[in-house]
Order: C-alpha cells, then sequence, then structure tokens
C-alpha cells in the first residue's frame, strides 16, 4: 500500500460506532475504537466542584490518500465537527505500512 494517510478522528463518548460507519462507508477498509479521556476548551463540567474529565473515543482509519477527502466530509457529515465541543480529526502521513493482508503489504527492508 502505497501513499498512506492515518485519520484520527476524537469524538465523545458513544460517537466512534457512528464514525468508523461513516468512514467504511465512504470507501475506508475499516478502523480501529479506542478509548480516552481528555478535556477542550468547550468541556470544563463540574460535578459538586469536582472537575470531570469527559471521556472520548478515537478512531484511527488507515487509508490511501487519494480517498482521505471522501472519508473526512463522511466523518464530519455525521459527526457534526464543525460544532464546538464535538470533537476534531485530523491527517497523518504514513511512511510505511506492514500487516494489512486486504492491500498490498510492504516488506521491512
Amino acid at each position: 500500500m502505497s501513499n498512506v494517510s492515518l485519520i484520527v478522528t476524537i469524538v465523545r463518548k458513544g460517537w466512534g460506532d457512528t464514525v468508523l460507519e461513516a468512514s467504511t462507508k465512504a470507501g475506508a477498509d475499516g478502523g480501529t475504537v479506542l478509548c480516552g479521556r481528555g478535556s477542550g476548551i468547550h468541556e470544563k463540567q463540574k460535578l459538586l466542584g469536582i472537575p470531570i474529565e469527559p471521556e472520548k473515543e478515537i478512531v484511527l482509519t488507515v487509508t490511501s490518500s487519494d480517498k482521505i477527502d471522501h472519508i473526512l466530509d463522511e466523518i464530519m457529515r455525521v459527526s457534526d465537527l464543525c460544532k464546538p465541543g464535538m470533537g476534531i480529526a485530523f491527517v497523518v502521513p504514513v511512511e510505511k505500512v506492514v500487516g494489512v493482508t486486504h492491500g498490498v503489504c510492504e516488506t521491512p527492508q
């Protein structure tokens, strides 16, 4: 697999499956959902005066770079990432990939 990128999407807990479904619908071959926690400027919640760290889901999607725009558009459409506090998505170039059985697997040198 050449020209590969990683889409990282961080959303509120419960939204990871929605993002994963949207990305596969847009052409991704799959993804991984991880649990996390964190806080942004729109998430300063407290319970009895104690700050709460909102739980997050992180969706990792490795895909060919030519599919990135279409997949990101679909993720934004279903998860309202343009609204404050809904999450963030960004793309990271991937230098090498091994272990991809459904694509062309590069051999490490």
